[in-house]
């Protein structure tokens, strides 16, 4: 008689339940379908997130499309410093390596340096905002003045400096740059922070018995999600135009392919006073075409997420 009675009061919860998690369910469907007829309107935002598409796929399928041993020394099919040819549309660097197949292997690189260092940085700044923002008082003072500190200080000689001290790798150029590039995302967070702590149902919240915990978590975290997102696609060209500095300036892996590290061979091999324009050229726009794509996917998706911006289309 127990357990039939615990199972027939247990019953009822279990629909509710489902129905909750599904409702939770179709609301992001149609959060995510708004966002999508929101920005499919803004033709900038189609243009770059077609042409990262397309690396990202040239990137994913390197190996099909190249072979897998395109940045192979000792397999070099062509000779050193060939200029654009049929057989190597790109000509060739100064190890006879097609540099076509080189160009695509290093987006691989490329790409995945500037999206994690891109998320290492917008995790930490978002921690630093909105802890900042809600603990108040001496430890929001002292977060702010690291932020700031960081804010004064050159990006690119913190990222030397740590890329030097540390052992040359791309982790070391994942964390150089993570690491060096949080401060405007803490700012923004911890702005948007203060104002969301400010609507009364965070008083109704915290009157209840929601901890520190759970409002930052269950309330303050959803709030600032679409500030992170706009900003994590800013900042991720920052990061891959970072990245190519430091590998041009010989600080990135050299066993790696990238198109920083195309540069740097480029400019040990004489490129520039021999006038190889086609070893030079092709990184250098690479890393433009898809520092430019990421930045109009970063505005639109501002805009789309704040309309008050105005962001032409």
């Amino acid at each position: 008689m127990t357990t039939d009675t615990a199972e027939v009061s247990a019953a009822p919860g279990a629909p509710v339940a489902k129905s909750r998690r599904a409702l939770a369910r179709a609301r992001r469907r149609q959060s995510a379908l708004r966002f999508w007829r929101s920005y499919r309107t803004h033709r900038s935002g189609l243009f770059g997130l077609a042409v990262l598409v397309l690396i990202a796929l040239a990137a994913v399928l390197a190996p099909l499309l190249v072979g897998s041993d395109a940045d192979s020394v000792t397999r070099a099919p062509g000779k050193a410093l060939e200029s654009p040819s049929a057989e190597f549309p790109l000509g060739t660097d100064q190890f006879g390596r097609d540099l076509l197949a080189l160009l695509v292997y290093g987006a691989r690189i490329s790409l995945t340096i500037g999206l994690l260092a891109a998320f290492l940085s917008v995790a930490i700044g978002t921690v630093v905002g909105i802890t900042a923002g809600h603990y108040r008082g001496w430890y929001g003072t002292v977060m702010m003045r690291v932020t700031d500190w960081f804010l004064v200080m050159p990006t690119l000689v913190l990222a030397i400096a740590l890329a030097v001290v540390m052992e040359g790798s791309l982790t070391t150029i994942i964390v150089a740059i993570g690491v060096t590039t949080w401060p405007k995302t803490a700012r923004l967070v911890r702005a948007q922070t203060l104002a969301v702590e400010s609507r009364p149902y965070i008083e109704r919240a915290q009157a209840l018995g929601g901890g520190h915990t759970h409002i930052m978590l269950r309330h303050v975290l959803p709030n600032v999600m679409p500030l992170v997102l706009a900003q994590t696609t800013l900042i991720i060209s920052d990061a891959i135009l970072t990245e190519a500095t430091l590998a041009f300036l010989g600080l990135g892996d050299p066993t790696a392919v990238s198109w920083g590290g195309l540069l740097q061979d480029a400019r040990e091999a004489g490129a520039v006073s021999a006038g190889d324009w086609w070893y030079l050229a092709p990184p250098g726009i690479a890393i433009a075409v898809v520092a430019l794509a990421f930045t109009l996917c970063g505005r639109t998706v501002e805009s789309v997420l704040n309309p008050r911006l105005g962001v032409s289309r």
